[in-house]
C-alpha cells in the first residue's frame, strides 16, 4: 500500500468552483462513448438520447464525473473526425446531462483546441487530453480562463501508431518526464497546478509488460505531487492475462486492476462499469483510510 510524504495540496484537485479531497474518496469517472466504433461499447450510445440516459444512470449509480468522448482512440480506428462532427455529437449530450443534473461534473475527452474551447464555454468542468497538450497547447489557456480541470495523459505516438512497437528506456521514468513537461506547459499558460491531474495512459503506446509495470509502480508517479487518473477498463492486456478473454469478459480483471492501482497511488478511476467501481472502491477506500498518509 502507498505510504507517501506528499503535501496535502497534492491530494486536492480543483475543478472550477469545486475542490476534491482525494485522501477521503477515490473519484469514479464514468466513460460515456458517443462513437460508433469504440472498442468496448461502440455504437451503443451514438444516439444522443441513449447517451444522456446512460449518463444519468451512471450518475445515479455513484459516478463522480462523466467523461464524454466523441472520437474513438483505438489503434485500428478508421473514422475521419472533424471539429464540427465532434461538437455535433457532444453538444446535445452536454446540454441534456446538465438539464437532468445541473450540478454534475462533466469532462470532455478531446485533444482539439476548438472543441475544448466550445465545451468549456458550455460549462464543462474538465478537459481530458490524451495528447497532453502536444496537439493543442492552447487547451491549457482555455482551461485557465475557466478555472477548469485538466487531465494530461501520456501516449507514445498517436492512436494510429501507438501499438506498433512501443519502446522505453525506463517506462515509469519516461512517462514521468513527459508528463512533467506537459505540466510545465500548462502552468506556463496560466493554469494553476491544483487544476492538473495526470494519467500514465494504460494501453496507449504500451505493451503488456509496460502496463503491468505502470500499475505496480504508480508510487513513482506520486512524486509529481498531482492526482493520478488510471483507466484500465476492459483493455486488451487484461484479457491477455486471463486467456485471451474478449472485451465482454473483462469485468473482474478491470476491478482487480483498478483496486491495485488505487492501493499504489491512483486517485481517479476511469471506468465503463460505474456500479462495480463504486462498490469495489468503497472497500479499498476503507482500507486506505487505515493507512498512514
Amino acid at each position: 500500500m502507498t505510504q507517501t510524504n506528499d503535501s496535502p495540496q497534492s491530494w486536492q484537485w480543483r475543478v472550477r468552483s469545486q475542490e476534491f479531497d482525494l485522501r477521503r474518496k477515490t473519484l469514479v469517472m464514468g466513460i460515456l462513448n458517443l462513437t460508433p466504433d469504440s472498442f468496448s461499447d461502440g455504437g451503443q450510445f451514438a444516439d444522443s438520447g441513449k447517451a444522456i440516459e446512460h449518463g444519468v444512470s451512471m450518475l445515479a449509480g455513484g459516478a463522480d464525473i462523466i467523461d464524454i468522448g466523441a472520437e474513438s482512440t483505438r489503434p485500428s480506428r478508421t473514422e475521419e473526425m472533424t471539429p464540427e462532427l465532434e461538437w455535433q455529437r457532444l453538444e446535445p449530450v452536454i446540454s441534456g446531462l446538465r438539464a437532468h443534473h445541473p450540478g454534475c461534473v462533466l469532462s470532455v475527452d478531446t485533444y482539439r483546441g476548438e472543441t475544448a474551447e466550445r465545451a468549456l464555454a458550455a460549462g464543462v468542468d474538465i478537459i481530458n487530453d490524451i495528447f497532453a497538450l502536444r496537439r493543442s497547447p492552447e487547451i491549457a489557456r482555455y482551461c485557465a480562463a475557466h478555472g477548469a480541470g485538466l487531465i494530461l495523459m501520456h501516449m507514445q505516438g498517436t492512436p494510429e501508431t501507438m501499438q506498433e512497437n512501443p519502446t522505453y528506456d525506463n517506462v515509469l521514468a519516461d512517462i514521468r518526464q513527459e508528463l512533467r513537461t506537459a505540466m510545465d506547459t500548462a502552468m506556463a499558460a496560466g493554469l494553476p497546478e491544483q487544476c492538473i491531474a495526470v494519467d500514465p495512459g494504460i494501453g496507449f503506446g504500451k505493451n503488456l509488460d509496460h502496463n503491468i509495470e505502470i500499475l505496480a509502480g504508480l508510487e513513482y508517479l506520486r512524486l509529481m505531487q498531482r492526482p493520478i487518473c488510471v483507466g484500465a477498463s476492459r483493455k486488451w492486456f487484461l484479457g491477455k492475462l486471463t486467456g485471451d478473454q474478449p472485451v465482454t469478459e473483462r469485468e473482474e480483471q478491470t476491478i482487480a486492476a483498478h483496486c491495485a492501482a488505487v492501493l499504489h497511488g491512483a486517485t481517479i478511476i476511469r471506468t465503463h462499469n460505474v456500479k462495480a467501481a463504486v462498490r469495489s472502491l468503497a472497500v479499498i477506500d476503507a482500507i486506505r483510510a487505515q493507512s498512514e498518509f
